[in-house]
């Protein structure tokens, strides 16, 4: 599922960890949880990165 239809439900904590650690090889398992609770795969894409750095705060 693309990343713009499950951010939305992303928990806050999930969602700043994200953003503060920008394309990081390994997640720990709380976000990879976040992630999968809210409809995503708990591996990102360089797209899914992407949208983080550049869209995720005009999305929320």
């Amino acid at each position: 599922m693309e990343i713009y239809m499950w951010w939305l439900d992303l928990d806050l904590a999930s969602k700043e960890w994200l953003r503060e650690n920008l394309r990081s090889a390994e997640l720990p398992e709380d976000v990879q949880k976040g992630i999968g609770s809210a409809g995503g795969d708990a591996a990102l894409t360089a797209a899914d990165w992407d949208f983080i750095e550049t869209q995720s705060e005009f999305v929320d």
